[in-house]
């Protein structure tokens, strides 16, 4: 048996160690990141309040999601979000009860049904991400243009790497 305990050449344990987990910028990454997803977390629960005081907090990104791309099948959903058929099923029809999603025959599939935002969801999440966008401008307000906008070409590099 070697060394590491893996029973074989470079196991995990061994092979991240001698690429830097502990380096000073991993660990700052680490905390960095736990303090802005900690962030989002409640930012995200108060701009669910904002769209409709009776929402979900789970259920705002689902929201943004349709008013980003438009009509989606509730399975297509469901896996974006990363949530069982069951979860997305009873968020679905919380929304719709809330006059904020409907639900329409898929033209390229009449045995398949789209969700899309209503009017009024269209309304409530574009004036709440429109005042989300405001409350950033305003507090990077000293920062360079350009620094936030590598800032989100940075952020959306780490998100494609977590696809992987």
């Amino acid at each position: 048996m070697h060394e590491d305990g893996s029973g074989g050449g470079r196991g995990v344990g061994s092979h991240l160690s001698g690429h830097g987990v502990n380096q000073p910028g991993f660990l700052a990454l680490e905390r960095e990141l736990t303090v802005l997803l900690r962030r989002a977390r409640a930012n995200q629960g108060e701009m669910a309040r904002e769209v409709h005081p009776d929402l979900e907090s789970s259920a705002y990104g689902l929201l943004v999601r349709l008013g980003e791309c438009g009509g989606q099948r509730a399975t297509d959903l469901a896996a974006f979000i990363g949530v069982g058929k069951a979860t997305m099923s009873r968020q679905l029809r919380a929304l719709e009860e809330l006059g904020l999603v409907a639900r329409e025959p898929d033209p390229a599939d009449g045995r398949a049904w789209l969700v899309t935002l209503t009017p009024e969801g269209q309304e409530r999440v574009g004036r709440v991400r429109e005042a989300r966008r405001a409350r950033y401008s305003r507090r990077l307000a000293d920062w360079d243009p350009r620094e936030v906008t590598e800032l989100a070409r940075l952020l959306h590099e780490l998100n494609r790497g977590m696809e992987k």
